[in-house]
């Protein structure tokens, strides 16, 4: 039985999805206290939905538990051991092992947010319809998302709706590598299922459109990070997609993959003139700091030896680099444009073992997701892989994890990668070869009456 909590909570989902990313973001506090509010409402309608059934049904995939460790971590960071020696008079100070106490608090209670949010959307999506309806979603928006940002990049290419005004604005983003991160995920999960076939005929006009769409925007935020990391997902695509036997399905899927990126780049060409492919050369030319990534990442590396083997502290990065810049405080670096190296700064070793699990279990899953022979959920699977691989790749060259919308999609990719995995009495049968992929590893289980038992999710 789906109680009205449990359809409320969904709805809530998307409604995450779509605040985050057209609120700039996420980024000012604010809107995060809002994020907070909506994370906590769908919590409590999930706890809600359990009085309701009588049971209280959770997710044992691990994945979540990674950033469940990220937060708990972030909570020992600003856990004082001492205090400092009176300096200039002032006597008292804390000593901790994050640089900025303040800062790892925030980041570790934004962990605890995106860990809850991630365990209640690996228990709402039980269903082949959910698993329809949140890819729906994201297609339709992420569509909606690109046309909006194309439009306005032509009439208002300095202002976000056109009231805000930023250097280098993209969409409803401040900065335009986070635009392209954003459309690099949500365009994966229509791509996986052209891909596959798993598309009826009569309806693959539509999604290849937005495909194309959403592929234009991506090139016209001239984006360098963006565009490899697009490039890199349809290669990906296009080897996970196609047997190792078969040469003619890989000339095909070749074919179809040079195809679609000839599209963007003519649509790229057609909606934004010349600009819209020398805009990236000209971001690779240009001196400015925040694109100066080698001197950064030299100083990440200090930053890093400095601070082992429990580093600076979550969101500490900014205090951490200051002792080591050799642009003598010319610009305050607050990230250091690559978030594993950004991982192993502020949080040391420790965080290098918990990102290893997390990276280690997204093999996992995406190893079993192969074997899936539902060609519908194998679609699914493969895009939210992709996706995923996107944003990995991407990760190398910018921070736009740091990003809550960012984050908030990349979670949705491992819910809907996760949920692909097992089978469910609502799959059409009209899709072949229909069977269960380890069911166990992607199970909800439910609580009810001091028993324990395992749903299909």
């Amino acid at each position: 039985m789906t109680t009205w909590a449990n359809k409320l909570a969904f709805f809530l989902i998307a409604v995450i999805i779509v605040f985050t990313t057209v609120a700039y973001g996420a980024v000012h506090q604010p809107v995060l206290a809002l994020f907070y509010l909506l994370v906590a409402l769908t919590v409590a309608l999930w706890a809600v939905d359990g009085l309701l059934t009588g049971a209280v049904r959770f997710s044992r995939d691990p994945i979540p538990f990674a950033f469940l460790a990220a937060g708990i971590y972030g909570f020992i960071q600003v856990i004082p051991f001492g205090r400092f020696a009176d300096v200039a008079g002032v006597s008292g100070i804390s000593e901790t092992l994050s640089l900025d106490v303040f800062a790892t608090r925030v980041s570790a209670i934004h962990y605890i947010a995106l860990f809850l949010l991630l365990s209640v959307l690996l228990v709402l999506l039980d269903s082949a319809s959910r698993i329809r309806r949140m890819a729906a979603i994201i297609t339709v928006f992420g569509f909606g998302y690109a046309f909006f940002a194309i439009l306005q990049s032509v009439l208002s290419p300095l202002k976000i709706y056109g009231i805000y005004e930023a250097t280098a604005p993209f969409g409803s983003f401040v900065n335009r590598h986070n635009f392209a991160a954003f459309i690099e995920m949500a365009v994966a999960v229509p791509m996986g299922l052209i891909f596959t076939g798993a598309i009826l005929k009569d309806k693959r006009l539509l999604y290849v459109t937005a495909i194309a769409l959403m592929g234009v925007s991506l090139l016209l935020s001239g984006s360098r990070g963006g565009l490899v990391a697009f490039l890199a997902e349809i290669i990906f695509l296009v080897l996970l997609t196609t047997g190792t036997k078969s040469r003619s399905n890989l000339a095909l899927k070749l074919g179809l993959a040079v195809l679609l990126f000839v599209a963007v780049i003519g649509g790229a060409v057609f909606v934004g003139g010349e600009t819209s492919l020398t805009r990236v050369a000209d971001t690779a030319a240009t001196s400015d700091l925040t694109t100066g990534r080698s001197n950064i990442w030299h100083v990440t590396l200090e930053v890093i030896k400095a601070n082992l083997p429990f580093g600076a502290g979550f969101g500490a990065f900014g205090v951490a680099y200051t002792p080591h810049d050799a642009m003598s405080g010319l610009e305050r670096v607050e990230q250091s444009h690559n978030d594993y190296l950004q991982v192993l700064a502020d949080a040391g070793i420790v965080g290098a073992v918990i990102g290893l699990f997390f990276l280690f279990r997204l093999f996992v899953t995406g190893k079993a997701a192969s074997g899936i022979r539902n060609d519908y959920r194998r679609g699914i699977a493969f895009g939210a892989l992709a996706g995923i691989f996107a944003i990995l790749v991407h990760s190398i060259f910018d921070f736009v994890l740091h990003t809550t919308a960012i984050s908030v999609m990349f979670l949705v990719l491992i819910s809907l990668l996760v949920a692909s995995r097992s089978s469910y009495a609502d799959d059409i049968e009209d899709e072949p070869h229909e069977r269960s992929v380890h069911r166990s590893a992607g199970s909800v289980a439910s609580i009810d009456s001091g028993r324990r038992r395992t749903r299909r999710s």
